[in-house]
């Protein structure tokens, strides 16, 4: 579990998280790629699974870190609540860090503390394209360990996921995936500052990002990586408003 890792040393586990993804560019290693690397880069983070709507619109889960993140998204959709089901149905985000508290999720939340150590859970919603596919699920197993920035680390985990997936489905080779998240790593992380600031989704994000680069007609990966360095340079002195 990483407890404790800035926004600005995330980048390394995005690094790496590349080098991991282009060992091959099927969907299958993109997803494994994905749920490993949630546990090295979001703070708090102790399990991870990423689930898919299928044909008839019945869930699947694509991959897991373990056998009780698997479980926890069976559950689920049991009970038709929880991270996952927000991400997925409702386009809904919320992080509740302590479900033994008044959790936004009851039933859900009865029968995880009953059959697992997670604690703490947070949904984000993958797109391919325009398509909303899936939602990566972030699991703890300590009380209020997900934090408000693990929460916004998630959202730039979930944003490398999107750009990964969608460059998959359309069959670039491993150097074209490599450079396509290569490119957009500081605009992933820009946008996914914004999601958790303002409570927007990522498409909202990227298209407030496009509208300023137009404006200022800066290109946007220079507008991005000036925004992640000035919300650096605010957190060092005590702020963190984007």
């Amino acid at each position: 579990m990483t407890t404790s890792l800035p926004l600005e040393e995330a980048a390394e586990g995005f690094a790496t998280l590349a080098d991991r993804l282009y060992g091959g560019d099927s969907f299958e290693g993109v997803y494994d790629a994905i749920c490993k690397a949630a546990v090295d880069v979001v703070p708090g983070c102790d399990r991870a699974c990423i689930t898919t709507m299928v044909a008839g619109g019945q869930p699947q889960t694509e991959a897991s870190t373990d056998d009780i993140a698997r479980r926890i998204d069976e559950l689920e959709w049991e009970v038709r609540e929880g991270p996952c089901v927000d991400a997925m149905l409702s386009d809904r985000f919320e992080c509740d860090s302590d479900i033994t508290r008044s959790s936004a999720w009851p039933r859900l939340a009865r029968l995880v503390v009953a059959e697992t150590p997670v604690r703490g859970m947070v949904g984000y919603r993958i797109r391919v394209g325009e398509r909303k596919v899936g939602a990566l699920n972030v699991f703890s197993d300590t009380p209020g360990a997900l934090t408000p920035e693990g929460a916004a680390v998630g959202a730039i985990l979930a944003s490398f996921a999107s750009v990964a997936l969608t460059a998959a489905a359309q069959n670039e080779d491993v150097r074209n995936l490599r450079t396509a998240l290569s490119g957009n790593r500081e605009v992933g992380k820009a946008a996914g500052l914004l999601m958790a600031t303002h409570g927007i989704d990522d498409s909202s994000a990227i298209a407030l990002l496009k509208t300023a680069s137009n404006e200022l007609n800066v290109r946007l990966s220079v507008l991005a990586a000036d925004m992640v360095s000035d919300h650096n340079e605010r957190v060092e002195l005590g702020g963190a408003s984007v």
